[in-house]
């Protein structure tokens, strides 16, 4: 543990203990349990106290003098988390026009608690009783500000897409009920949790059937943020040192250096997944012939879990044949979605929390839903083949998010563990599947070559369709077509995206953004050792630090 001055130390102190306390679900996520009963406070009061504390936190951490290099870099990093959450609770203010927050952070406040084994289950269990017991205030406290016309209009998409899952956060409540019923539960816990449960699940029907009823039929608001609104976030959210503009122009041309590079691989591949057929003149028509035959090498959806892990073993055995990073210890699980988040998409990585280090990491599958059509769940099985599930394994899990995030939990530096970027953590896990690419993983499948460009192409895409959607007017139909015409994706897969770039903004230029400056590192470190370049030293330097803005990350390695 590096040492800290005791007025840095005594500032890092005040400042967590605060935040802690006015964040209690981010307190939760990070391994913080002394708040796991409560809820924050959503109401006007509770807005007001917490734009007060911040504005009192960023004056106290700018009069801060006389700071070890480190301690400058982590005081960098709490001003920069100051200002975005100032300008999430004052200029974006989600609460009061994205009713999809309601069933993220209600869900994330319940999820958190039942998942992890931090503590003994009465304890968890105690917990998710008080934080149930809290569930009809804070859902009132969703209705005043819903209404209170105060900022954006309401987004009717996102209110269609709260009254989607909502019904999820129900679910967590059955949850809870289920795991009292096991044994060693005190009976006086045990009815806590059933009275608690049946009266937050009937506060979330209740708050649903109002989203659909009363809510839904009076708004029109825009899913889009608009150029200026953007462009702030933009700056808070991924710390970037560019323009949402030159990072569309980058964004452009790599997206057309990429699809030439796949025409090219695909008439190599011809011969092989198309036989004798003759060859097509038009590009894309060809490429998109032999991805479809690539494609069709998927396992069944009930076995998605299975496949990848396997497959996260014999990366792992590759990683160590050819000593390119340390491997975690930490526990790894890949499961299916839990529902409340399945309105993202996907799949993802749930880290437990710099503080809860040790904890199972989740690897989280969505799965076709229930009520697709056999044509759906076959279109959504193509896009997420055999080939393409070996790079998602890599994205997500090893060496992607699970590995990076494992490191970062070993971080002694709380600021840049707690706030993490996430650029970083997207940034490196799409630059480090280029670095399995570029030290032979897969190297005796060419086809997994296509596929890679294929899955980078979706970072490219990502990244043009969020600012042309909320700094522009991309349409539906606009977006489907880049998507499925130009990157090559099923419809399935650009359906659900167009659905998740609409939620997200930012968040999806957090890929194409975080691995340019991720490879403009690798450049700066090859410059600086010429021939003396290695991976293991360079990758794990850059794990070593947290998950820092890409900025700060820089400055770390090469402030010199």
């Amino acid at each position: 543990m590096r040492a800290m001055s005791s007025s840095f130390a005594e500032a890092q102190d005040a400042f967590f203990a605060d935040y802690f306390r006015l964040y209690p679900i981010h307190a939760t996520e990070a391994g913080n349990h002394e708040h796991d009963h409560e809820w924050p406070d959503l109401t006007d009061a509770g807005r007001a106290e917490r734009l007060s504390w911040l504005a009192d936190a960023r004056a106290k951490l700018d009069a801060l003098d006389g700071l070890t290099r480190d301690e400058e870099i982590d005081r960098r990093v709490l001003a920069a988390q100051v200002d975005a959450l100032r300008f999430d609770e004052e200029e974006l203010d989600e609460l009061s026009w994205s009713p999809i927050v309601y069933s993220y952070l209600v869900g994330g406040g319940l999820f958190g608690l039942l998942s992890r084994e931090f503590a003994p289950l009465a304890d968890r269990l105690t917990s998710a009783a008080g934080r149930m017991e809290g569930i009809p205030s804070v859902l009132a406290a969703a209705r005043h500000n819903l209404t209170s016309g105060r900022g954006r209009p309401v987004s009717r998409f996102h209110a269609e897409k709260a009254i989607a899952t909502m019904p999820g956060v129900g679910d967590l409540c059955g949850t809870a009920v289920e795991m009292a019923n096991a044994s060693g539960v005190t009976d006086r816990l045990r009815a806590r949790v059933h009275t608690t449960a049946e009266a937050a699940a009937a506060a979330v029907d209740a708050f649903t059937e109002w989203l659909s009823e009363v809510l839904l039929p009076t708004v029109d608001g825009d899913f889009r943020l608009g150029r200026d609104l953007y462009e702030r976030k933009f700056h808070h959210m991924l710390k970037a040192t560019i323009t949402p503009d030159e990072l569309e122009r980058r964004a452009a041309n790599a997206y057309a250096e990429v699809r030439t590079e796949m025409h090219r691989l695909a008439r190599e591949l011809w011969p092989t997944w198309v036989g004798g057929e003759a060859m097509p003149s038009d590009d894309d028509v060809l490429t998109r012939r032999v991805l479809d035959a690539i494609a069709a090498d998927h396992p069944r959806a009930d076995d998605l879990l299975d496949y990848c892990r396997a497959e996260n073993e014999r990366i792992e055995a590759f990683i160590r044949e050819r000593d390119l990073v340390g491997l975690a210890e930490e526990p790894l699980k890949i499961i299916w979605t839990p529902p409340f988040l399945r309105a993202f998409g996907g799949a993802m990585l749930i880290p437990p929390g710099p503080l809860d280090s040790g904890l199972d990491s989740f690897f989280a599958i969505t799965p076709p839903p229930d009520d697709w059509t056999d044509e759906q769940v076959e279109s959504m099985l193509r896009e997420n083949n055999a080939r393409q599930l070996r790079l998602l394994t890599i994205h997500e899990a090893v060496p992607g998010h699970y590995l990076q995030l494992a490191w970062s939990n070993r971080c002694d530096s709380l600021p840049r563990s707690v706030f993490g970027s996430g650029v970083f953590a997207e940034g490196w896990a799409v630059y480090v599947t280029q670095v399995m690419m570029d030290v032979g993983y897969g190297s005796d499948d060419p086809a997994l070559m296509l596929v890679h460009w294929k899955f980078f192409l979706r970072a490219i895409t990502n990244t043009l369709m969020d600012i042309r959607i909320h700094a522009g007017s991309m349409t539906e139909e606009e977006a489907m077509t880049l998507m499925v015409e130009g990157g090559f994706q099923e419809r399935s897969e650009a359906s659900e995206k167009w659905s998740r770039a609409r939620l997200s903004s930012t968040q999806l230029c957090e890929y194409f953004l975080g691995f340019t400056e991720m490879t403009e590192l690798e450049q700066e470190e090859r410059r600086r050792r010429r021939d003396d370049f290695a991976w293991r030293p360079f990758l794990e330097s850059v794990l070593s630090h947290g998950t820092p803005p890409m900025p700060v990350i820089r400055d770390i390695l090469y402030g010199d």
